[in-house]
């Protein structure tokens, strides 16, 4: 009997193998033997060193492919380029070119690298899309702070905890294909290129906006302490923003993260990384997430946002 394939793409650059190589070997270590896993890198240039990191985890039921997005982006990369913050690259907007590089593929899962999978992730790629584009969790980083759930209402015209984080998605290719969602994208960029705090992210939130399944926070789980979860739920622990665990001490689930580092092919590397992260590197992420603050309260009022800028009709009549 045939098994059913699952499609699970990341996007990354050179500097991301390491952790890549970490998300990815612990995706493998709880996977659903009675799957076959294409894991798709979408990429620009990684080096052949790194790419054989990464090839070395294909087996008997997993194929490794990388694609470069290059030609795909090399007209727009300007546009791309305007708003990138902080530590981002272009490769963040990848994923939104999923349904058009893959039409092959009805249904995906779209990962960050910096993610540990600790779950069978066959149970999040068998959840029923019918009727959304997207599944997704609530962003417990725009939960965590006034003014991002400020920006979230006045920017995007979304309630914050309707507003998803873009790292952990169950895509329904189909429906982005039949929405045109990245059509409706490179219109957006090309006309109002507006400014944001998280770039991908928001204009997936605005497209997707009363299309989106919220699935159970265990499968999008951030180091941002809540005595209300319980960690019998957790499937996929996310350690995004600024503090993470190869950079920093006393990150919640760190625990996890080095256990399943240590099973990588790559962890010597990380470990190396972690003792060379200097107080420069710690002021340079506290004065960002300061300049994140200011600039979300900024754009909110600045009356140049999606919410003020676009009706509910708009793409009706261009």
């Amino acid at each position: 009997m045939n098994k059913e394939t699952i499609p699970i793409f990341f996007a990354s650059d050179d500097n991301y193998i390491p952790f890549l190589s970490v998300a990815i070997s612990s995706l493998l270590e709880h996977a659903n033997k009675n799957y076959n896993y294409d894991i798709i890198v979408l990429s620009s240039n990684i080096n052949e060193e790194n790419m054989k990191k990464i090839k070395a985890y294909e087996k008997e039921g997993v194929k490794v492919i990388f694609e470069d997005v290059k030609s795909k982006i090399e007209n727009i990369m300007d546009d791309l380029s305007l708003r990138l913050r902080d530590y981002y690259s272009l490769s963040i907007y990848y994923r939104l070119f999923i349904p058009s590089l893959f039409p092959n593929y009805k249904k995906a899962i779209y990962l960050d690298a910096d993610i540990v999978v600790i779950d069978d992730i066959a149970k999040m790629y068998n959840e029923d899309l019918n009727g959304y584009l997207v599944a997704s969790v609530n962003d417990d980083v725009i939960m965590s702070h006034e003014a991002f759930k400020e920006y979230s209402r006045e920017m995007i015209g979304i309630e914050p905890e309707k507003y998803f984080n873009s790292g952990v998605l169950l895509m329904n290719l189909i429906e982005f294909r039949k929405d045109n969602i990245e059509e409706k994208f490179l219109h957006l960029l090309n006309k109002f290129n507006f400014d944001v705090i998280c770039p991908d992210q928001d204009y997936l939130n605005f497209l997707c906006k009363d299309k989106v399944k919220y699935l159970d926070k265990g499968w999008d789980r951030m180091p941002i302490e809540d005595k209300d979860f319980d960690d019998k739920n957790l499937h996929i622990i996310h350690y995004n923003n600024f503090h993470k665990p190869w950079n920093y001490d006393n990150i919640l689930y760190e625990n996890i993260y080095w256990e399943c580092a240590q099973k990588s092919n790559c962890y010597d590397e990380i470990i190396r990384m972690k003792g060379n992260y200097t107080k420069e590197d710690i002021k340079r992420d506290d004065e960002g997430f300061i300049n994140l603050v200011n600039q979300s309260k900024r754009i909110s009022s600045s009356g140049f946002t999606f919410k003020k800028m676009i009706g509910k009709d708009y793409f009706k009549s261009i």
